[in-house]
């Protein structure tokens, strides 16, 4: 890289002591790159004709080249461009737990499109086993979702704290609700399960009380869980924000849990290495106007 300024600089001066001195080097220096120059390129490259040092042939056919390649240096490394969200024409890259693409997916796009016009988003589904992976294959800006001790490469925010509630199709439990502890564990149960497990922390405050559930059914996707309640004896626990989407979308009704069930956090994470970066330091900013 060097060797390419000395050369812009002697095509430009067409002298050894003025590309010397344009370049901040002592001549004997700048004399040195040019022997190095011709040995590598195998031409003599700048010729004396009197008092200048003229291009070969040669040295006219590549500077052109050597011009670009030492702008595309400059601008693309050394002048470092400042992140403009009006004029990002790239993607946005979110990871999202189920939980957390059900209930902010919609509000995060429309709230990135009306500060980036011309931004694409893309949403990854991760889950607390494959969120790392997927951070570097996916080159995700940032995962939103219940994340407990993420890796320690990453660095992580609190957006607020979720509580569980119990979930079922109230025409089919007419005259049980709210469910009594007893009630609640002979009820066969729908299980929202990222990881694929048929047993939670509710087995263990179960057992404390002498009593035992039967899990019938696990999905990862909250969707399957919410249409397996429908007309069906079963019942879930499930985040508050979930449960109050289907009731909306299909009349489903929520209550108290008959034991503390511990509440959870959500948060987003992201990369250590890219705290600084502007364009991850605009997303963050964005998820945290949308949770609010």
């Amino acid at each position: 890289m060097n060797l390419l300024v000395a050369f812009a600089y002697l095509y430009r001066c067409r002298s050894v002591s003025i590309a010397a001195e344009q370049g901040c080097v002592s001549q004997s220096a700048m004399s040195h790159a040019l022997a190095r120059l011709r040995r590598l390129l195998d031409d003599e490259l700048f010729e004396r004709k009197g008092h200048t040092m003229e291009p070969t042939e040669y040295a006219h056919q590549i500077a052109p080249l050597i011009e670009q390649l030492l702008d595309t240096v400059s601008d693309g490394l050394l002048h470092k461009k400042h992140f403009i969200p009006e004029q990002y024409e790239g993607v946005c890259r979110i990871g999202l737990t189920d939980y957390a693409e059900l209930n902010f997916a919609p509000l995060i796009y429309d709230r990135i499109r009306t500060a980036a016009p011309q931004a694409q988003v893309s949403f990854v589904n991760v889950n607390r086993s494959n969120y790392m992976t997927l951070t570097e294959q996916e080159k995700l800006d940032l995962v939103i979702g219940s994340i407990t001790e993420p890796d320690q490469t990453f660095s992580s925010q609190v957006l607020y704290t979720e509580r569980h509630v119990c979930l079922v199709d109230p025409a089919v439990f007419t005259t049980e609700l709210p469910m009594c502890m007893a009630t609640f564990a002979q009820t066969e149960h729908a299980l929202v399960s990222p990881d694929g497990r048929l047993t939670t922390q509710v087995d263990q405050l179960l057992a404390r009380a002498g009593l035992t559930r039967r899990v019938t059914v696990a999905s990862r996707n909250f969707l399957t869980i919410q249409r397996l309640l429908s007309q069906r004896r079963l019942v879930a626990i499930v985040p508050l924000k979930m449960a109050q989407l289907a009731c909306e979308d299909a009349g489903l009704r929520y209550f108290e849990p008959p034991l503390p069930v511990p509440d959870f956090d959500i948060a987003m994470l992201w990369l250590s290495k890219r705290s600084a970066n502007e364009k991850n330091v605009w997303i963050r900013k964005i998820i945290q106007e949308v949770i609010a």
